[in-house]
C-alpha cells in the first residue's frame, strides 16, 4: 500500500495541495485526472519523492518496490537500450555491480567470496539471472526491434526512447507503478499492448492521462484532483462522468422524490457493473463497481466549455475532390496517389503510420503548402474552419487581449459585434471576467485551443479541419468537443491520436500511406480488426 497523509504543498499563494489524505491499495489502477494546472503531474512526484511537500509525509509498506516512468528521453544517453531498462530495477542493478566489481578484483580474498556469494543469492532472489531475457522480451513486445536493443540510448530515434523508458518502469514488476501519461508518442498497437498489460498487473498502478479510452481500459478508480483536494471514486472515467452527470441532473430536480433518485442511480450502478464483466479488466472493476453504494454517486465540481457550431448554410454536393495528391519531403514520400470526394454526411478520420504525413496533408487541402503533384478542389458552398496541429502564428502578436484576438477574426458579413457578443464566444471557452483582459502571449497551450475553437466557432463552418484537436486540453475540453462533434451534422474531417473521439466521430477512415490509400466506410475500431485492411496496409507500407 501506498498512503499520502496530510500533503500539503504551495508556491507562494497558489495552494496546489491542502491535507490530502489518501490510501492506493493493491490490485487497483487508479487514473489520476483534474483540469490542467491542478497538480496530478505534481502529486505523482509527491509520491515518489522527486517533490517534497510543506507538510506531510508517503507512506509505502515496508519491502515494496516503486518504478517511475521516466520523462527526461537523455537521462540514460550513455547507456545501453537493454542495460536502460534493466536499470529500472534499482537495487537489482547495483547489487550486479558491486558483485561484478568483487569479481574483478585482482587479489580476490575469502571475505570476498563470502560477499560475491551473499550478493549472487541476492541477485537470483531479484530475478537477476534472467533480467537481460526479461528485458529483451518486454522491449520487444513494446515494438522495440532486436537490432536496437544493444544501441545506445543517444542513437535511438526519440519514439523509440518513450518506449524504452516505459519498458523500465515496468521492468521487474514494481508493487507500486507510478505512469505519467504513458500512451504519449505510442501508435496504436502498443497503446493494446500496454491497455492488456496493465489491465492484468495485480500490484498498484497510479496514472495521469487525457487518453479516456485508455483510462476506461485499465482503471478500476479515478482518483480525481479538485480545489486542492484528492478524492477517489469506484469506476473508470466513463463511470465516473456519467455518474457526476447524472447525480448533477438528479441535484436539480426538486420534483423527483429522494427514493425515485436513489433508484435510477442504482439502476446506473447495476449496468455499469454488467458492462464491467466484459471489460479487460474484468473481475476487479465488478468487484469494485458491486461494493458501491448510492451514497458514493456525488456531482461533480468541474465545468465544461460550451462547444457549439452553427452551420450558416449545409453544404452543397460538391465538398471536396481530391485527385492524385503527392507529397515527398527531404527524399521521404509522405503520401501518395491520394484519391477520394468527401460525402455528405463524412466524418472521416485520416490515419498514417507517419503523423507528419497527416499534418502535411491537411496544411496541402487548407492552401498552407503545396503538394508536389495532383490536384484538390473544394466545393463553392464550403465555409471551412481549421484547426492545426501548430497554432504559433495566430498568436504571433503580442499586444492582443484576447477580446481584441478574437475580434479580428469575426466574419464580415456579422453585424451587431459589441463587447458582450465577443464575452458570450469567450465565455463559452471559460473565459470569463477579467481573464478575457489577459495578453495572448502568456496563454498556455490549453488556453490557446479554447481561442482556436472560439475563433472556429464565430465562423459558423459547415466543414471543420481537426489536426490532433485535443492537443493540451483536458479531459473536460477533449469531452465537450468530442460531444460536439458526434452532435454537429457538418462534414468532419480529422486527425487524433484519442482512440475515443476518433471512434465516436468518425464513419469513414482514410489512411494515408507512401504508395496510396486504404478508404473504408466503417468505424475505428472496426477498421483496427478488419484483417483485409491489415492486408492491404502492409502490402501499401511495404
Amino acid at each position: 500500500m501506498i498512503s499520502a497523509n496530510n500533503i500539503t504543498l504551495a508556491y507562494g499563494k497558489r495552494v496546489l495541495f491542502d491535507e490530502v489524505n489518501i490510501n492506493f491499495t493493491k490490485g487497483n489502477c487508479y487514473g489520476i485526472i483534474g483540469a490542467n494546472g491542478a497538480g496530478k503531474s505534481t502529486f505523482i512526484k509527491i509520491l515518489s519523492g522527486q517533490i517534497e511537500p510543506n507538510k506531510g509525509r508517503v507512506d509505502i509498506t515496508p519491502g515494496e518496490r516503486m518504478a517511475v516512468l521516466n520523462q527526461n528521453q537523455f537521462a540514460f544517453d550513455e547507456h545501453s537500450v537493454l542495460h536502460t531498462v534493466m536499470m529500472g530495477h534499482n537495487e537489482m542493478w547495483k547489487v550486479m555491480h558491486e558483485r561484478d566489481a568483487i569479481y574483478a578484483k585482482e587479489d580476490f580474498t575469502e571475505a570476498d567470496g563470502i560477499k560475491a556469494g551473499e550478493l549472487e543469492e541476492k541477485f537470483g532472489e531479484m530475478g537477476g539471472y534472467t533480467a537481460e531475457s526479461d528485458a529483451a522480451t518486454l522491449l520487444s513486445e513494446l515494438g522495440v526491434k532486436d537490432e536496437l536493443h544493444n544501441l545506445l540510448m543517444k542513437d535511438v530515434a526519440a519514439n523509440i526512447k518513450v518506449r524504452v523508458l516505459l519498458a523500465q518502469a515496468l521492468f521487474g514488476n514494481p508493487d507500486i507503478l507510478l505512469l505519467d501519461e504513458p500512451t504519449n508518442n505510442l501508435d496504436v498497437e502498443t497503446i493494446g499492448w500496454l491497455e492488456n498489460f496493465l489491465a492484468d498487473y495485480e500490484n498498484i498502478v497510479l496514472v495521469v492521462s487525457h487518453d479516456r479510452h485508455f483510462l476506461d481500459a485499465v482503471c478500476t478508480h479515478v482518483a480525481d484532483v479538485d480545489k486542492n483536494k484528492i478524492k477517489v471514486y469506484t469506476g473508470n472515467y466513463t463511470f465516473w462522468y456519467e455518474s457526476s452527470q447524472l447525480a448533477a441532473r438528479q441535484a436539480t430536480d426538486k420534483n423527483k422524490k429522494m427514493e425515485e433518485k436513489k433508484k435510477d442511480l442504482l439502476e446506473f450502478i447495476a449496468r455499469f457493473s454488467a458492462n464491467a464483466s466484459k471489460s479487460k479488466q474484468a473481475t476487479s472493476r465488478k468487484k469494485a463497481l458491486d461494493k458501491l453504494v448510492f451514497e458514493d454517486i456525488t456531482p461533480s465540481n468541474r465545468k465544461y466549455p460550451g462547444i457549439i457550431f452553427k452551420q450558416e448554410r449545409e453544404v452543397g454536393n460538391e465538398i471536396l475532390k481530391v485527385d492524385n495528391l503527392s507529397k515527398t519531403l527531404e527524399g521521404k514520400t509522405l503520401f501518395s496517389k491520394v484519391r477520394f470526394d468527401v460525402q455528405k454526411g463524412d466524418k472521416i478520420a485520416f490515419v498514417s503510420r507517419d503523423p507528419l504525413a497527416l499534418t502535411t496533408f491537411f496544411e496541402i487541402i487548407n492552401g498552407k503548402t503545396t503538394a508536389d503533384g495532383g490536384t484538390y478542389e473544394w466545393g463553392t458552398t464550403i465555409t471551412k474552419a481549421y484547426l492545426p496541429n501548430d497554432n504559433t502564428e495566430y498568436f504571433a502578436t503580442s499586444s492582443y487581449n484576447l477580446m481584441d484576438w478574437l475580434r479580428q477574426y469575426v466574419p464580415p458579413t456579422t453585424k451587431d459585434v459589441d463587447e458582450d457578443f465577443l464575452r458570450g464566444f469567450l465565455g463559452k471557452m471559460l473565459f470569463s471576467g477579467e481573464e478575457i483582459m489577459k495578453k495572448t502571449n502568456v496563454l498556455s497551450g490549453g488556453e490557446k485551443v479554447r481561442c482556436m475553437i472560439s475563433k472556429m466557432m464565430l465562423q459558423n463552418p459547415n466543414t471543420l479541419i481537426l489536426d490532433e484537436p485535443t492537443n493540451h486540453l483536458d479531459l473536460e475540453s477533449i469531452t465537450a468537443f468530442n460531444d460536439s462533434m458526434i452532435a454537429y451534422s457538418g462534414i468532419v474531417l480529422l486527425t487524433t491520436h484519442d482512440h475515443q473521439f476518433m471512434q465516436t466521430v468518425a464513419n469513414r477512415i482514410i489512411e494515408l500511406t507512401p504508395n496510396g490509400i486504404i478508404d473504408k466506410l466503417m468505424t475505428y475500431d472496426e477498421y483496427l480488426e478488419d484483417e483485409r485492411v491489415k492486408a492491404s496496409r502492409e502490402e501499401l507500407y511495404s
